[in-house]
Parts: structure tokens; C-alpha cells; sequence
């Protein structure tokens, strides 16, 4: 069963109406469920399909490449292919034998197709350039997890590709709702307590939340997926990024700097902390990262300075280094630590990202949905000269009708309870705020709980709250 995607089905499945060829690339991270749409938009029915294989060479690439053909109808007498010219040529005469209708060409895992000196992106050009747009029969579909690929090669491709593409579609990881109708229609029965504790590991990635079975507990299949030897990710880390990146070792030394800073560090700290040259390939690599939905990027509201802030928000990312990386775990681990102070400090945190990852249903819930908003995280690391100290807020929404919402992000067990600790800081952060960016706006906090919050004395500079309900919306 399909969850979600609507929007994205439609799109598709459109493309059969159309009275010309059509050109789709859909991309998003590993494991989002994009070649699982595209064959659940068509059916499984495909003139043709074929699958790049991960760190392959060009000739066995090209050898598959002809067995797919064989295997899906090509029975005339074929020639070894040696290169994508032949391929594609053999291709174009595969789909000249097919009867007149709409045809549908699938290449999935597009980026482990372009190996070193393949000549592949310049035959995909030659393909549709010179056939398939000249036809008013075709939907290419073409995909790939290697977001950062997808982008630079074929979205923002500067040769023959330049504004060639009919559709784009950016798969996103599912929200919080579409991941408890997808355990409902699994027959999955879990609390949104304990849907909220999956996404803080999980996030919204659907393969992920697949592997879950019923009959145990969530914590219990938390230990089994990822802590034991034989769990489906055990592994995960590893793969994540070894499939995406051919170099992985720099990309993990910035996810490894932003994993020891919750709040981000910038483009200048990471050089400085990582030992990087300031180049353009380092800002690539920044690019790759948040292309793929690793990293965020931030600008401070009211700094004229262009340094912009990057902050991991990957929640498995997050939690592989929190409990995984470097660690001997045994078994039953995550049961024993959910018990220790290290869990509850992440809790907080991990909610935090989860709220990230919800800004447009703490926006309906706050009624502001058809209001023009930027957010923006912000931080300021204080001034001792005009004795204003350091602030650190994740997430404002700066709206247009002369507002600014400050949220404040709390995970508890119960109903929250606010101290006057709690009423200080949040005085202290607003104060620097508005003194800092001089801001002529009027600043509201928003209180983000799990369960609530209980009004008591400290509490009435609090001007909206959000529950862990309403990030269900």
C-alpha cells in the first residue's frame, strides 16, 4: 500500500496523458522510497527497466545492461555492447519493435551508471536530445539516491540537459502522520509516544520504519534492527554513505565536526576544525551533504555577514554517533540505556530535529499556513565588551504579518512543567535577540511539548503551545 505521495503519483501518472515525451528525474535519499513510487505509479509495467549496479565497471555495467534487454524482449541477434552509445542504440531499436502506445523507460541507480570516462551522461544527452524528444510517445523516468549526483548532472546539468526536464520530483522523507498510517496499515500497533521515539531514530526514511514487526515493543525491535550482529541495520551507517559518495572519507569528517555541535558550525569553523582547504570543492561537499538531506544551512537574521551556519539534522546520522560510533553496544543495549542520563540528553535534542523536520504543522497549528514566513535557527555567541551574553535558538518563524515566533522545543514524559530557570533563559534569549538583530518586529514564544504544558507562575510569557499531537496534523 502506498502511503502517501499523492501529489507525486499524480504527477506521474499524468505523464501517460501528455501529448508529448516526457522527461522525469526523481531523486531524494537512500532508502525514501523512490523506485518503490515509480513502479507503484506504472503498475510494474515498463517498456523497459534496468537498474545501475553500485561500484561496477564499465563493462559489466554495459554487460547487464544487454541481459536486461534480452530479458525483456530484445531476442534478435545482439552485438556486445562496449560502450553507452551502443547501449543506448540498442535501446532506441528495443523500443522500435514495441506496438504503438505509450512507453515507459525506467533507469533507476542512474549515478552508478556514470563510472569514470563511460561516456554515459553524453549518450543519456544524444538519447533524448536527438530521439526521444522527437517523439511524442515516451515517459523516460530516470532516478537516483546519490542526491548530490541528481542535482549537479542532470537538474542543473549545463550542457545538453540545460531546462530539458519535464518534471522534477524531490522525494522527501515521510512526516510523522504518514508514518503511523503506514505502521496502521501494517497492522503495527504503537503509541505516538512511541512514534515520536522512532522518528527521533528513524526519521521519515519508509524503509526504515518497514523492517518494524509486530509482536515486540518498539525498544525490543530498536535492539534487534540495529544492535544486533544480524539486524537489517546493523550496518546502515556505513552503507549510507559508501553508496552515495565515492570518497566518503571527507564527507564523514564534516558529519563527524557537526555531530560534536548541536548548534552547527560555519563554513569557516568547519575549514578551521577539519583541516579543509577553501576552495570550491569544499564547498561542493557542503552542497552534497545538504542536497542529500544530511545537512542544513542556515543564515543568522539580522547578520550582514554571509557565513552561513551548518547543522546536522539526519536523525539516524544523529543517533548512530550518539549511541553507535565508537561503542561496543551488547545485548538488550538499548533497553539498559534508555535508563541512563546519555538518553535523556538525547531525547531532548533528537526532538528538536523532529520539529525541524515539522515546521509546516507547528505553522497550521499556530494558524499562520497561508501567512509568508522564513525560518531561520540563530545564534549568537555573545559579546562580553557590551556585556550581552551568547544565545542559541533552533528555530523562529519570521512572518510577514509583523510577527516573529521564537520555539521553544521541550521533550518530557509528562506534562511540562516550566521553572523559573526556564522562565529566565527564555527572557534572556529574547532580550539578545531583539537587542542584537534590532528587530522591529514583536516576538512571541511558542512552547513545542510533547504532552503539554502546566501553567503555573512561570509560564505566562509563553504565548502559543504546540503538543506532540499536533506535529501528527
Amino acid at each position: 500500500m502506498l502511503i502517501g505521495r499523492q501529489k507525486e503519483m499524480i504527477m506521474l501518472q499524468d505523464a501517460l496523458r501528455k501529448d508529448y515525451s516526457q522527461f522525469i528525474a526523481v531523486y531524494g535519499r537512500r532508502r525514501v522510497g523512490k523506485t518503490f513510487l515509480i513502479r507503484e505509479a506504472f503498475d510494474y509495467k515498463f517498456c523497459f527497466q534496468y537498474t545501475g549496479a553500485a561500484n561496477t565497471s564499465s563493462r559489466k555495467q554495459l554487460a547487464r545492461f544487454r541481459l536486461a534487454l534480452k530479458e525483456q524482449g530484445l531476442h534478435d541477434v545482439m552485438p556486445t555492447i562496449t560502450n553507452w552509445m551502443d547501449a543506448f542504440s540498442e535501446m532506441r531499436r528495443f523500443i522500435n519493435h514495441k506496438p504503438e502506445g505509450k512507453k515507459v523507460i525506467f533507469l533507476d541507480e542512474l549515478p552508478w551508471m556514470d563510472s569514470p570516462r563511460s561516456g554515459f551522461l553524453s549518450e543519456l544527452e544524444a538519447f533524448w536530445n536527438g530521439w526521444a524528444s522527437a517523439r511524442k510517445d515516451i515517459v523516460f523516468i530516470v532516478c537516483g539516491s546519490s542526491t548530490s549526483w541528481m542535482v549537479k548532472k542532470i537538474l542543473k546539468n549545463k550542457g545538453g540537459l540545460h531546462n530539458r526536464l519535464t518534471h522534477r520530483i524531490a522525494l522527501k522523507p515521510f512526516t510523522l502522520r504518514q508514518c503511523e498510517q503506514m505502521m496502521e496499515s501494517n497492522n503495527i500497533v504503537l503509541t505516538r509516544k512511541q512514534m515520536l521515539e522512532g522518528y527521533m531514530i528513524f526519521g521519515g526514511i519508509p524503509y526504515y520504519w518497514s523492517l518494524i514487526q509486530g509482536g515486540c515493543s518498539l525498544t525490543q525491535e530498536i535492539d534487534r534492527l540495529i544492535f544486533s550482529e544480524d539486524g537489517d541495520l546493523h550496518d546502515e551507517f556505513n552503507m549510507l554513505y559508501a553508496s552515495l559518495f565515492k570518497k566518503t572519507e571527507p564527507y564523514l569528517k564534516v558529519i563527524s565536526l557537526l555531530a560534536q555541535k548541536n548548534s552547527g558550525m560555519t563554513r569557516k569553523e568547519l575549514i578551521e576544525k577539519g583541516g579543509f582547504e577553501s576552495n570550491g570543492a569544499f564547498s561542493d561537499l557542503l552542497n552534497d551533504l545538504e542536497w542529500c538531506g544530511f545537512i542544513r544551512s542556515y543564515s543568522m537574521i539580522g547578520n550582514q555577514v554571509k557565513d552561513e551556519t551548518y547543522q546536522l539534522i539526519d536523525n539516524y546520522t544523529l543517533f548512530y554517533y550518539a549511541f553507535i560510533h565508537g561503542k561496543h553496544p551488547g545485548r538488550n543495549y538499548w533497553q539498559a540505556t534508555m535508563k541512563t542520563p546519555a538518553y535523556n540528553t538525547w531525547c531532548g535534542l533528537a526532538f528538536e530535529r523532529v520539529c525541524l523536520w515539522h515546521v509546516e504543522q507547528i505553522k497550521q497549528k499556530l494558524g499562520i499556513s497561508g501567512i509568508l514566513t522564513n525560518e531561520y535557527a540563530w545564534r549568537f555567541d555573545g559579546n562580553k565588551v557590551e556585556n550581552v551574553p551568547g544565545a542559541q535558538i533552533d528555530l523562529l518563524i519570521d512572518r510577514s504579518d509583523g510577527l516573529i515566533n521564537i520555539c521553544e522545543m521541550k521533550y518530557s514524559k509528562d506534562t511540562y512543567t516550566m521553572t523559573a530557570e526556564d522562565e529566565r533563559d527564555i527572557r534572556r534569549k529574547n532580550n539578545v535577540f531583539t537587542h542584537v538583530t534590532k528587530t522591529k518586529k514583536a516576538v512571541h514564544t511558542v512552547m513545542v511539548t510533547t504532552y503539554g504544558l502546566n501553567h503555573n507562575a512561570y509560564s505566562h510569557d509563553i504565548q502559543n503551545e504546540v503538543t506532540m499531537d499536533d506535529l501528527f496534523l
